[in-house]
């Protein structure tokens, strides 16, 4: 009977690999200052918002074999990196990167989860950035979108677009923009390999080098995991060079290399639209497919 049952099931399914191809469940939580995403009931990541904290980040970002993060909350020599997180320094006289929230902060206003479940998460926020005695320069829209297009793979997709409310100028800086820190046991210097879409690696050859996307991974036990930041080609400046550290640390940002050298300034009303794709994958940046899978984004209208 139990034969019969499961050759029926075959016939019915016309596959084995039915139940193992089958989109993920994907929650999303809202638990005070963070929403909390689950895959088939793991939890994935968490989007903290807390009114007292810098700027609202991405943490953990949970690698698909370990169920470890693939990237660092904090570092004792930069506490200023956490984890996957959008901020500048030198904007207006304001810091909206470093730590200290009276040098300036980018406060979340309305974070909300617009679609859960199924096989995909939306969240969405407004965003202020303030400091005390200032005017606020900019205010920006976010959407996050979360997929698991496999096992193997877990993407975010980030929409983020910058309104200037004044005239904005931005010192020539390294801190700006999009980031990602590396969780130490990934980085170049623990073992790991960083490496882009023109196949430099290291801080030495892909450093200041416009290129479409990055990939970061390294050893984890008997397997391999680790994460991509790929630029859109519809952003401005695209494609950005990349500020990158072997030590654990890469940002696609045209603000360390002005156009003019000195500064970028941009003019009140202007808005900049930003987007970017996140890919935690387990394996090597070939084994994951990374150059197809920037293939497949940039096409994204």
């Amino acid at each position: 009977m139990k034969i019969i049952l499961f050759c029926l099931t075959v016939l019915l399914t016309g596959s084995l690999r039915t139940s193992e191809v089958r989109a993920a469940e994907i929650i999303a939580v809202k638990n005070g200052h963070r929403i909390d995403i689950t895959i088939d009931g793991k939890h994935f990541t968490s989007y903290c918002f807390s009114g007292d904290g810098k700027y609202p980040f991405f943490y953990p970002l949970n690698g698909p074999l370990s169920g470890g993060s693939v990237t660092s909350l904090r570092n004792a020599v930069y506490p200023h990196h956490t984890s996957l997180f959008l901020g500048c320094d030198m904007v207006n006289g304001g810091n909206y990167w470093q730590e200290g929230p009276d040098l300036g902060r980018i406060l979340s206003l309305n974070a909300c989860i617009a679609g859960q479940g199924g096989d995909t998460a939306v969240i969405t926020d407004e965003c202020i950035w303030i400091r005390p005695g200032a005017f606020s320069p900019v205010r920006d829209m976010r959407k996050y979108t979360i997929t698991a297009p496999s096992s193997a793979m877990i993407q975010i997709d980030f929409d983020i677009t910058l309104e200037m409310l004044t005239d904005v100028t931005i010192q020539k800086t390294n801190h700006s923009l999009f980031s990602a820190r590396m969780a130490s046991d990934l980085s170049v210097a623990n073992g790991g390999t960083m490496i882009n879409a023109r196949g430099d690696t290291g801080e030495k050859e892909t450093f200041g080098i416009p290129s479409p996307w990055i990939d970061y991974h390294g050893k984890r036990g008997n397997f391999t995991e680790g994460l991509t930041i790929m630029q859109h080609p519809s952003n401005p400046w695209y494609p950005s060079p990349w500020f990158t550290r072997d030590y654990g640390f890469m940002s696609p940002t045209p603000m360390y290399w002005p156009e003019n050298g000195e500064e970028t300034f941009l003019e009140k009303g202007t808005k900049l639209r930003l987007r970017y794709r996140v890919i935690i994958h387990s394996g090597n940046h070939r084994e994951a497919g990374i150059a197809g899978e920037f293939e497949k984004y940039k096409i994204l209208k």
